[in-house]
C-alpha cells in the first residue's frame, strides 16, 4: 500500500508575493485570479476572514510566467 505524501509545507500570501516582486497588489491579485488549484493557488482561511489567496512555490513560478506574458500583450 502507498501513501501520497504532500510535499507543500508552507504558503506564501499574495500579498507578499506582490511586496517580493515589487508588484502592486491588487493587479497581482487579479492575474493570480486566472490561476487554478492546480496551478498552486490556494485560499486560506482564519477567524473572522474573507480569505486570503496563498500561492505554493509552484505557484509562485507560475504567476511570475503569467505576468511575463501578460507584460508582453
Amino acid at each position: 500500500m502507498t501513501t501520497h505524501v504532500n510535499k507543500v509545507h508552507h504558503v506564501t500570501t499574495i500579498a507578499k508575493v506582490a511586496k517580493d516582486l515589487g508588484e502592486d497588489d491588487e493587479w497581482l491579485h487579479d492575474v493570480a485570479s486566472e490561476l487554478d488549484i492546480e496551478d498552486g493557488v490556494i485560499w486560506v482561511y482564519g477567524a473572522g476572514d474573507d480569505g486570503v489567496m496563498a500561492l505554493t512555490d509552484f505557484g509562485i513560478d507560475n504567476l511570475i510566467e503569467l505576468v511575463k506574458t501578460r507584460r508582453q500583450l
